[in-house]
């Protein structure tokens, strides 16, 4: 575990070249399901849908996937400020929400999205082998779930080791609260089954950054979580995890812990 009083980085700083600086748009709405998937909903294509952040530009960039926070029951997509002008494309997901739907959906469509990013992102200047996949809170748990499983994105014949990066921000690596809430299990009592990204560790999963609040200021022992975690991942034979407590911080970590995710990303990309 390393603590973190005050982090200093190298903030990336825009793609430049002889002087002219990136120019970057922003496309909003793109609907990440295939238009012949059956059973869909009004309210799937109202929910179901991306903004994809990207430079003009010939070279390849990383990529980063953002999945926002709110229990699996509120929040709306966003491009976090803080990870524009990076260098980077970033997607940023929106999906569906429980009680409308079971929560294990938002874990379909945060797969979904992946899998358009894999098949699509190249149009936009992004490098599919460079995908980063990250979020906060309900958003950190779907990027891990969507990823530690591997029966996810098995479903559209992607290998979830294709994943450059897992980046989860105070995220649930037990079961999901909403989860356990819609099975009458309250929020205290822990349990690891197959909706837990602890039940899928795994040697091969992707490099992998963890990043919570303090212990003693986040929510339901969300560190503890993610320190147990860390552990069993380093006990399986994983050689590329790290794990960030943001001293000081609560769950509300996100403004601190970004800069951590963006040097992950880009240190990474250049060593590629």
């Amino acid at each position: 575990m390393k603590k973190v009083l005050i982090y200093m980085f190298l903030w990336v700083l825009p793609i430049c070249a002889h002087g002219q600086v990136t120019e970057y748009k922003t496309l909003e709405d793109v609907y990440y399901y295939d238009t012949q998937t059956e059973g869909q909903t009004d309210y799937m294509k109202q929910k179901c849908l991306m903004d994809v952040y990207y430079q003009e530009s010939k070279a390849k960039v990383p990529v980063v996937v953002w999945f926002h926070g709110g229990g699996l029951t509120a929040g709306q997509k966003e491009i976090p400020l803080a990870l524009k002008n990076k260098g980077f494309c970033v997607i940023g997901v929106g999906y569906r929400l429980s009680p409308n739907v079971k929560a294990e959906t938002c874990i379909a469509d945060a797969t979904a999205a992946i899998a358009w990013v894999f098949k699509n992102i190249d149009r936009y200047n992004g490098d599919i082998n460079q995908v980063f996949v990250s979020g906060h809170s309900a958003g950190g748990y779907l990027a891990l779930m969507s990823v530690m499983d591997k029966s996810w994105l098995k479903k559209y014949n992607i290998d979830s080791d294709r994943v450059a990066g897992l980046v989860p921000f105070s995220g649930h690596t037990i079961t999901h609260f909403t989860i356990r809430k819609e099975q009458g299990i309250p929020g205290e009592q822990p349990i690891i089954d197959k909706w837990a990204p602890l039940f899928h560790v795994r040697k091969m999963a992707p490099p992998t950054l963890l990043i919570t609040g303090d212990r003693e200021k986040e929510m339901l022992g969300r560190y503890e979580e993610n320190a147990y975690f860390h552990r069993m991942m380093k006990v399986v034979g994983h050689q590329d995890i790290t794990l960030y407590e943001m001293d000081g911080y609560g769950h509300n970590m996100t403004e601190p812990a970004f800069p951590l995710l963006v040097d992950f990303v880009s240190l990474r990309s250049r060593a590629d």
